[in-house]
């Protein structure tokens, strides 16, 4: 017998969720990996990661976060994205945006059509579980959950009115609940903020599963490969305080560090396309090209307008308003810091005859250019009343990859994003960023509005709109699908119960494993993984 059954890679939405579920019935014991650090530890950045509006701090910090980058991308005419990952308790969940999205009813079909058990109906029946909703329970939403939604209704910026008054204007109505019955729509973000901190899966579920003496977690412990007797992982080698280092269980290893993390750790331990592992001098365990590859990802841009009326950097700027809103979040829980920047947002078709949304939006009070290299940090506002209305694409159909590029397990994986590589892809972006501008006109917003700053009225025709979301566009951070979930080996990396087809005792459990990208954030069905993958999990060990 070993020190653990179940070993977990990776605290991030789905691994947190993971330790939390297995460890609750007491009857098995679980140890948790995470390469990062502690979100509790005592210092200055860890502030920043409970602090909601501090994760314009995290984006480009070493210290909680991958920093991946991609290669340099034709769609992005030449220049590589930054790809910011949670290294902490944690995982993503400490550092995303917070926006609590389910995704439209149709995915999900989608999902269950190969997969049995994660159809709409299974899905909405776990996300009730989950959920802790401000606003209440309803066939759609749950209440008493572990996790705890924000409403967030008050306290909002007075141009989200505006912005939502304008959206109606150009044919988008009110929606009040994007994780309702219908998702298309403007209005406001729901939040995974609760007392006016960040409500990451460290704290809503790892946090109340350390309190059991039978998981275990261990942090700054980076896993290197998975260990093999044949066709079957029987536990995982790490490095920990400068020593290698392996523990093996009982039961089953469990991948959850995400769409990067967990195809690359797939590679490492000889599972993955045999050409390419052979290549680099690795043991082939098993032949499985689909490793690495189905990479989706959602993206987005934003154009920026000079406003006549205070937006949050005539706040957010000076010293003395910084020193405004510290008061105000400190003593009254309230205010610009108690908040994502993403205050309204909404999902709309580019053309009136498409079954669903296919673009989503988001309202930011507030303006800063996303930095490349050299260039000023995220969310340092720009010296003027700014707004932003970004989008991004819901449904893209460019697809890209993610293999190891050594077999040092310290190496940052060769990403390719692959961006606007389908006619499709570039058309409805087209379409989308002609809509933003038909919202900016609308009576609601246009007597605001002083000028466009970005990309500036003097880009009008296609080619140039084109051109400029080429350039100014990235990433909004759902990379997903690299370990897909399907019914066969020939087009995916995982069953419908997350077992890698053809190998025993190991699983992928995170956004890696989504059959295909959702519409909208990624954070909700990530932790929507791990909690019905802990079903499959407890179901198979009885």
């Amino acid at each position: 017998m070993h020190d653990t059954d179940y070993i977990i890679v990776g605290a991030g939405s789905a691994g947190c969720v993971l330790a939390n579920q297995l460890s609750k019935n007491g009857k098995h014991r679980v140890t948790l990996i995470e390469a990062g650090g502690s979100d509790t530890a005592l210092n200055l950045m860890n502030f920043f990661v409970h602090l909601p509006l501090g994760y314009g701090k995290m984006f480009y910090n070493p210290g909680v976060n991958w920093m991946y980058a991609t290669e340099p991308d034709p769609g992005l005419n030449g220049q590589r994205d930054h790809w910011p990952r949670g290294k902490i308790l944690g995982g993503s969940s400490s550092i995303n945006a917070m926006v609590w999205i389910r995704g439209n009813r149709a995915d999900y079909e989608e999902w269950g059509a190969e997969n049995p058990g994660w159809g709409w109906d299974d899905c909405t029946a776990a996300y009730r579980a989950i959920e802790d909703n401000e606003a209440g329970e309803d066939a759609y939403r749950g209440k008493g959950g572990p996790l705890f939604i924000s409403e967030n209704r008050k306290g909002l910026h007075p141009l989200v009115d505006d912005y939502i008054r304008a959206c109606g204007q150009a044919g988008l109505p009110f929606n009040a609940d994007f994780n309702g019955a219908e998702q298309e729509g403007a209005g406001n973000y729901q939040m995974t903020i609760k007392r006016a901190r960040r409500n990451s899966t460290a704290r809503a579920f790892l946090r109340p599963a350390m309190k059991r003496a039978n998981l275990l977690v261990l942090t700054r412990a980076q896993v290197t490969r998975v260990l093999m007797e044949g066709r079957r992982a029987v536990g995982v080698e790490y490095l920990k305080d400068g020593q290698r280092q392996e523990l093996r269980c009982n039961a089953e290893v469990i991948l959850s560090g995400g769409a990067i993390n967990s195809p690359q750790l797939l590679e490492l331990s000889g599972i993955g396309g045999g050409d390419h592992l052979q290549s680099l001098g690795l043991p082939v365990v098993l032949n499985n090209p689909n490793v690495g590859e189905h990479l989706s990802d959602h993206q987005g841009i934003n154009y920026t307008f000079r406003m006549k009326v205070p937006t949050y950097n005539d706040i957010l700027r000076p010293w003395w308003g910084k020193a405004i809103v510290g008061m105000q979040y400190f003593l009254t829980g309230g205010g610009p810091l108690a908040k994502s920047i993403n205050h309204g947002g909404g999902f709309f078709r580019t053309r009136a005859d498409l079954p669903r949304p296919n673009m989503q939006l988001y309202l930011q009070a507030f303006s800063t250019l996303l930095p490349k290299a050299g260039e000023r940090p995220l969310l340092t506002p720009d010296p003027f009343s700014g707004l932003s209305i970004g989008l991004s694409n819901c449904r893209p159909t460019s697809r890209g990859h993610l293999h190891i590029a050594s077999p040092d397990p310290l190496a940052h994986p060769k990403i390719v994003a692959n961006v606007f590589s389908t006619d499709h892809d570039v058309q409805e972006m087209l379409e989308a960023v002609k809509f933003v501008r038909h919202i900016a006109a609308q009576p609601a917003m246009s007597g605001l509005i002083e000028e466009e700053l970005r990309p500036g009225l003097e880009v009008q025709s296609d080619a140039d709109l084109i051109n400029d979301f080429r350039q100014r566009s990235g990433t909004v951070y759902h990379h997903s699908c690299t370990a897909r979930m399907g019914s066969s080996a020939a087009t995916s990396v995982v069953d419908a119960r997350c077992k890698v087809h053809g190998v025993d005792g190991l699983r992928v459990i995170d956004a890696s494993a989504f059959p295909n990208l959702i519409a909208g954030n990624t954070n909700a069905p990530s932790i929507l993984m791990g909690w019905k993958g802990a079903e499959k999990v407890l179901e198979d060990a009885r």
